[in-house]
């Protein structure tokens, strides 16, 4: 574990700073995930437990699982105290300015939480030897990167959800893994999932793990498994932290099991976002559209016994591909798994503590994002935040950051469409990105340049991608014809970026030769 850091004074700075700049977002746009947390407070607070998951008085059901309810419940109560009437049910799109006003304070008083996670994953980061100004010290660097994470500012404190709060938990859970706490990060994560399910993209990297490493608690002196290190009471007490912590989340919704499960997982949203997330299914829509249209040309198809444009006209919806097979949950399952395999038997076969645990689980939840299903355009910060612990670290993997960073967080343009917003994503997004490339740049001086040409013109793209979509586009007559292309050339373009991220990453893991060390 590293020594711990001296931040007494800049780190509480830091996050006052950014805790004051978020007050300022308090009357900017809000998306429909204001009504559709409004909707909850009004669920958990106005009716009995039993009525939970089965109120559709509103299109926003409650999704989540059940710790997340209780959250909301929780909040619910303090609600009462600014405006009852934003907990009545009927209520439908209720926005009275203290409505607003609790909601958004809501958020900036739980993302208390990822304070906390990000002072604890700065006292894990490697200090480098001699003395150096605080700018440039990696636990300084890293917290900035958490802290004022473009993208966590712009979805939780404008576009409006409680993404910090989880992130805290996941980030806590890692530190304390990187701590040697295991049981203590074996909880947190299990409470994290029955907080939001998404994160069980990540679950294989946690279970793996905690196998390989905890369970089994010798290696050979070649690294393989010693399997007379095996520790069933090891085993036992994760299996009894898993077990609690969900019976204490289901338990008072087991006789309606079978309704919140469809609740949290609804396949029948279709494949794909409204907003493509910037995955592979995202290539592989654009490449049906181009060959149907091909087909279409060259009359080998029939434009009338295609399917309507129902991928990016906004709706949520099953469709079938033109050309291309369509794709199945169950096909996007087996992609998942496929593409997580060699990082979850990297960490069997040749386990490198915390840190190979780090990189598992960004390989984790990169593979879920590439490959999954439904994915949202926001899971992305799944990868981008724990990659900032391994970028202070590492020159290779700051280059890395620094492109799967820049494109993801271009990639979360669209959330903020209203031209009031506008300078505002491009100010906090030129900062964050100036600050990281700079930043890392100085940290890891000496070593050679963090970028390699290629990366370079591709992220000069972007700037050319931004000023079409977000400039040109909007004054041309196109905007009438082809409202949906601007989403579409941005999810396209982001996409070839972080399929490269992931694959540098997996280059990365595959190629390292580091000697398998034991906690």
């Amino acid at each position: 574990m590293a020594a711990p850091v001296d931040s007494g004074y800049w780190f509480p700075a830091l996050a006052l700073g950014v805790s004051f700049l978020k007050c300022l977002f308090i009357n900017a746009y809000h998306s429909t995930d204001f009504e559709v947390h409004r909707n909850w407070l009004a669920i958990t607070h106005s009716l009995p437990v039993s009525r939970w998951y089965h109120e559709n008085t509103s299109e926003w059901t409650l999704d989540y699982p059940p710790l997340f309810a209780w959250f909301e419940f929780g909040l619910s109560h303090v609600a009462q105290h600014f405006d009852r009437n934003m907990l009545q049910v009927e209520n439908l799109n209720y926005a009275s300015p203290s409505t607003v006003l609790f909601q958004r304070l809501s958020v900036i008083f739980t993302d208390v939480v990822f304070i906390y996670a990000a002072r604890e994953c700065c006292r894990c980061v490697q200090e480098q030897k001699g003395p150096r100004d605080v700018l440039s010290r990696p636990s300084f660097v890293l917290a900035v990167l958490l802290l004022w994470n473009f993208g966590l500012l712009i979805v939780d404190h404008i576009h409006f959800q409680y993404n910090g709060f989880l992130f805290g938990v996941l980030l806590l859970s890692v530190a304390k893994h990187l701590q040697s706490q295991h049981l203590q990060g074996a909880l947190l994560f299990a409470v994290l999932l029955n907080l939001k399910h998404i994160y069980l993209y990540v679950a294989p990297a946690y279970g793996i793990y905690l196998l390989r490493s905890y369970c089994f608690s010798q290696d050979n002196k070649d690294g393989s498994i010693r399997w007379a290190s095996f520790s069933p009471l090891r085993l036992l007490a994760l299996g009894s932290i898993v077990v609690s912590v969900c019976a204490l989340s289901f338990g008072p919704f087991v006789a309606m099991l079978p309704q919140v499960l469809s609740r949290l997982f609804p396949f029948k949203r279709g494949l794909c976002h409204a907003y493509w997330a910037p995955n592979i299914w995202a290539l592989y829509n654009i490449l049906d559209k181009g060959l149907a249209v091909l087909g279409v040309r060259l009359k080998l198809l029939d434009e009338a016994g295609l399917p309507r444009a129902s991928m990016t006209g906004g709706l949520v919806q099953e469709f079938q591909h033109s050309v291309l097979p369509s794709v199945s949950p169950s096909v996007t399952l087996v992609c998942t798994l496929l593409s997580i395999l060699p990082a979850v038997a990297s960490i069997w076969l040749r386990p490198r503590g915390a840190r190979g645990f780090l990189r598992c689980l960004l390989l984790c939840a990169l593979g879920s994002f590439m490959f999954g299903w439904h994915v949202h355009e926001k899971a992305i910060l799944i990868a981008i935040l724990p990659l900032s612990i391994l970028a202070v670290e590492s020159r290779e993997d700051a280059g890395i950051f620094l492109v799967l960073t820049t494109t993801g967080h271009y990639s979360l343009f669209p959330l903020l469409f209203t031209p009031a917003e506008f300078p505002i994503k491009v100010s906090l997004m030129l900062m964050f990105t100036v600050f990281s490339f700079t930043a890392l740049r100085k940290l890891h001086s000496g070593q050679g340049s963090l970028l390699r040409p290629l990366e370079v013109i591709y992220l000069l793209g972007l700037v050319v991608v931004a000023i079409a979509c977000e400039v040109v586009f909007p004054l041309s007559p196109w905007q009438q014809k082809l409202p949906f292309l601007p989403l579409l050339a941005t999810s396209v373009y982001c996409s070839a970026g972080i399929c490269y991220s992931f694959l540098r990453l997996y280059v990365s893991l595959l190629r390292r030769d580091d000697k398998p060390k034991q906690l």
